[in-house]
């Protein structure tokens, strides 16, 4: 990586152990994709009860050149139910597990080998291109409701931004961002 690792514990103390699997994690994730930049792990104690049986969330932030960071975080709710008394150690294994299935799924993205963008998604929605606006490298998409959804250019997985035109037809998946909903992937639909 060109920027060192950062590891930071919040309302619990660190450990050795738990440093150190965290490095030992980060550095199969660099092997895993060697384009990492950066990576930024926040462990997080948000909440306790009496049985200490609510478990800190790991929060993984990964730099890629030429997009949004990826990023791993979720609530512990997800770790209580897979597991009777979750603790810290499952929670680094699950955060890191979705971590590397995100980079394999951008290896897969970036190789070409996308995974087949016609298959049975509920999530999967077809729409046209309304309006781009290039110099802010985005756009908005009408969806099939007849609103406008906002769009980056590095939501794109198949097909190029600056070949875009008004009218053309493309899938996107929607998504909520930080400042409402927005297509997180899209790609042109193939002709034919």
């Amino acid at each position: 990586m060109q920027v060192p690792a950062e590891i930071s514990f919040h309302n619990l103390e660190s450990s050795a152990w738990a440093e150190e699997e965290i490095r030992a994690r980060i550095a199969d994730l660099e092997r895993l994709y060697d384009r990492l930049v950066t990576c930024r792990v926040h462990v997080d104690q948000r909440a306790d009860n009496s049985n200490h049986t609510i478990p800190p969330v790991v929060h993984i932030e990964m730099g890629i050149p030429g997009r949004p960071d990826l990023v791993v975080s979720h609530e512990p709710d997800h770790l209580q139910r897979r597991y009777q008394r979750p603790d810290l150690h499952q929670a680094i294994n699950e955060a890191f597990r979705i971590a590397e299935r995100q980079l394999l799924d951008l290896k897969e993205v970036r190789a070409g080998r996308t995974k087949d963008a016609h298959h049975a998604s509920e999530n999967l929605s077809l729409g046209q291109i309304a309006e781009l606006t290039p110099d802010k490298d985005s756009g908005f998409i009408l969806t099939k409701e007849g609103g406008l959804l906002y769009f980056h250019r590095n939501a794109m997985l198949a097909g190029n931004f600056e070949e875009l035109r008004r009218g053309d037809s493309v899938h996107y998946v929607e998504d909520t961002g930080d400042t409402g909903p927005l297509a997180a992937k899209v790609w042109v639909k193939e002709l034919g």
